[in-house]
């Protein structure tokens, strides 16, 4: 989704759109690739936007509530995050250059099946994500 349709949502779901959260939402929906909240704050810092990192992060579980943002995790543990399309959808990762893409294939209706059966768990969400290295870092290791 784009920065405009990201907008319109947060407006229609009664959130203010104070300069700040205007540009949380702006770097993070011009990234291809996925972003600490660090990153976000030092980008906003060299753009001569003035904001805290606590308003980075505050900002970034508002898009997340609103699935305007996806959290995903990389090996290294703490947060980050990346713009996130409609509907329900996965990601890749790269390992390399933090490059996103996201895909809707999940043929796990007999793996949730099985899993609610056998352990008795009413699963009501699930979250799937692939790390490794995108065409154009694997070019750059040979």
């Amino acid at each position: 989704m784009d920065e405009r349709g990201m907008l319109r949502q947060l407006r229609a779901a009664g959130r203010r759109l104070t300069p700040q959260r205007q540009a949380v939402l702006r770097i993070v929906a011009e990234s291809k690739a996925v972003l600490r909240p660090a990153d976000v704050y030092d980008r906003a810092q060299a753009a001569g936007l003035r904001l805290g990192l606590t308003t980075v992060y505050r900002t970034l579980d508002i898009l997340v509530e609103l699935g305007l943002v996806r959290r995903l995790h990389l090996e290294d543990g703490g947060p980050c995050y990346a713009a996130s399309g409609q509907g329900h959808r996965h990601q890749l990762v790269c390992s390399g250059c933090g490059r996103v893409v996201e895909f809707t294939e999940c043929n796990l209706a007999d793996l949730h099946q099985r899993l609610a059966q056998r352990t008795h768990f009413r699963i009501e969400n699930h979250w799937l994500q692939f790390s490794g290295l995108c065409e154009a870092c694997q070019s750059k290791a040979i």
